[in-house]
């Protein structure tokens, strides 16, 4: 998908300000956006729609207002950005925690949402990517722990060396055509049955 076949919702409750930005976004070629002036319910829209990437423009934004949108990115996996006319450190921090790949102050206009669009959708694929990575980071970690717990219970129990756990592990994961951590699973499973 290019950039310029991104569906793209832009939530905003000031009809001349979403104008703004729809402009913009035109401008730059894309043809599939969305414009939403109320945020009551946008849940059920962006469940509809299932944007590529998320626009939000509040012009003068009030914390309960800003906690629902928050509330809101933190479930949704997609490039966010927000314009907000006033800020504050608190409202910063909040934005990042909650997924905001953009944050905006005072910076509406239609000639600067394209490349704030382009740095959204960028910024969001790179912490996708590092999120991807320790996820795996984590996985491969959690399956050496349990592989050394496996050959631990397989020497102490058939008083095999470490070399010998091992070798007897992989060797019954390619019979069985299993992950080693599968294999190691199950030592760990039925050690913890019969003990």
């Amino acid at each position: 998908m290019t950039h310029l076949d991104l569906t793209i919702l832009v939530i905003d409750e000031n009809a001349i300000r979403a104008s703004i930005i729809e402009e913009g976004l035109r401008e730059a070629g894309h043809a599939r956006v969305t414009v939403v002036h109320e945020v009551n319910g946008i849940a059920r829209t962006i469940e509809t729609l299932m944007p590529d990437v998320i626009i939000i423009d509040i012009e003068n934004p009030n914390r309960d207002m800003m906690e629902h949108l928050f509330q809101l990115t933190r479930t949704v996996s997609r490039p966010i950005a927000m314009f907000v006319d006033r800020s504050d450190t608190a409202s910063i921090e909040a934005a990042v925690d909650a997924g905001v790949s953009a944050y905006i102050v005072d910076g509406l206009k239609k000639e600067r949402v394209k490349p704030i669009l382009d740095m959204a959708v960028s910024r969001f694929n790179a912490f996708s990517r590092l999120r991807r990575e320790l996820a795996d980071a984590r996985s491969a970690l959690e399956e050496r722990k349990l592989i050394e717990r496996a050959k631990g219970i397989l020497m102490k129990m058939r008083g095999l060396s470490e070399e010998e756990a091992f070798a007897l592990l992989r060797q019954t994961a390619m019979n069985e055509k299993k992950k080693m951590s599968e294999i190691a699973q199950s030592v760990v499973t039925a050690a913890g049955l019969l003990m």
